[in-house]
């Protein structure tokens, strides 16, 4: 079965969003924990969130996707920064425990000229501290474009960071399709091969969504700019060969397009009339 969603606001509330989702045709979606620029987390709804786990429930909706906001960098060169980054992780984690099935995604972050080894060094003495048995949501490192000093641009960088957990199944990958391009990887015409790497050297057992995205740049560019599927560098046949690889095919697909609802509603349709296996 299909899991597609896209990026949705969960301001007006959880309900508000389930039902975003059921007009966008979608049964996963994802969405920020707080303002993703920075700033307090809202208060949770605990009314709100059981009456959105019921809808879900009812509708049978896949597993959400939380994503953490831009400004968390657990390998900052400021020692303030990255506690400030290890605060927001515990306190993301402790609020989405009220959706058990959600995932927590988050970008591994800049190391700002320290190094590479350094940086994940950051990394993982965060995830260290903040996850524990009790964990409840799985944390998802994702894949990086590599621009600027961005760490997760190679599948090395994200198995250095694994390597170093304590709890290590507490970790798995989100797979950016426009960043793994953007930082070098073919999934155009050489997607098998880049599939073997990843099981090479992470594991695609670790695999556990994929954020299904075009590309404005080149193969290569480490830009990290996002297009609508089909008008962009990785085209839509690309886009529909991951979706309906039979390795890929079981995953959520997170659309992050800059797009409305109204345009996500489109190429979740377009994406659907396009999937192999079956869609309901």
């Amino acid at each position: 079965m299909l899991k597609i969603g896209c990026h949705l606001s969960n301001a007006k509330g959880f309900l508000a969003m389930g039902q975003d989702m059921l007009a966008s045709g979608a049964n996963t979606c994802q969405f920020f924990t707080r303002n993703p620029r920075g700033g307090n987390a809202k208060a949770l709804n605990l009314k709100d969130i059981t009456s959105f786990c019921a809808l879900a429930q009812k509708e049978r909706f896949y597993t959400l996707i939380a994503h953490a906001p831009y400004t968390l960098n657990p390998c900052s060169k400021d020692a303030h920064l990255r506690e400030f980054a290890t605060r927001i992780f515990a306190e993301d984690l402790a609020n989405i425990a009220h959706l058990p099935a959600a995932y927590y995604n988050f970008h591994p972050g800049s190391h700002v000229g320290q190094g590479i080894e350094t940086g994940i060094d950051y990394i993982c003495a965060m995830l260290n501290q903040v996850l524990t048995k009790d964990t409840k949501n799985l944390v998802l490192l994702e894949t990086m474009s590599g621009k600027g000093s961005e760490v997760g641009g190679k599948f090395e960088e994200l198995r250095a960071i694994i390597d170093q957990l304590k709890l290590p199944e507490k970790v798995g990958i989100c797979l950016d399709t426009c960043h793994v391009f953007d930082a070098g990887y073919d999934i155009v015409h050489h997607l098998e091969e880049v599939l073997a790497e990843f099981e090479r050297i992470i594991g695609l057992e670790r695999l556990k969504a994929i954020h299904l995205n075009d590309g404005l740049n080149p193969l290569g560019s480490h830009k990290d700019r996002h297009a609508k599927i089909g008008q962009g560098q990785i085209g839509l046949p690309a886009l529909v060969q991951i979706m309906n690889h039979p390795l890929l095919q079981e995953l959520p697909f997170i659309l992050e397009t800059p797009n409305d609802l109204a345009g996500h509603t489109t190429e979740i349709a377009l994406l659907k009339s396009h999937y192999q296996g079956q869609t309901c």
